[in-house]
């Protein structure tokens, strides 16, 4: 074979070569392509719903700090009503008590009054029966 014969089918090889990549080239792309075409809307799909369940989630975490606070304040409020309705519940007891008490003392002292006439007068009917009878 002759130099140039060799340096033919050196270039011949190098051509072929080419074409090899070349053809790769296309089908590489036409793979990425392929799988792009697949993968694309499921990933596109589930990212879109990750966005959407996120939201939820940080939704449901500040709604969840704000219902904890409010319970806090909510806590404060309801000790603070419980006290105030055990005092007046007190309060009342005492009071009633007390009323109660003061309008015995005035029922004693009236029928006390009304239990001193009524010995009087039985006392003046007494004396008035023995001067009738003697």
């Amino acid at each position: 074979m002759s130099e140039n014969e060799i340096k033919d089918q050196i270039k011949l090889k190098n051509d072929e070569i080419s074409k090899i990549e070349e053809e790769f080239k296309e089908k590489n792309s036409s793979i990425k392509t392929e799988v792009e075409r697949e993968y694309d809307p499921k990933i596109n799909d589930t990212n879109s719903k990750l966005k959407a369940e996120q939201e939820k989630f940080d939704e449901a975490i500040t709604k969840a700090a704000e219902w904890s606070a409010k319970k806090k304040e909510l806590n404060i409020s309801l000790k603070v009503l419980k006290k105030e309705s055990s005092t007046l519940i007190k309060e009342k007891e005492k009071t009633l008590n007390l009323k109660l008490k003061e309008t015995n003392n005035e029922k004693k002292i009236k029928i006390k009054a009304i239990n001193t006439e009524i010995k009087a007068l039985q006392k003046k009917l007494n004396d008035l029966v023995k001067a009738s009878t003697a």
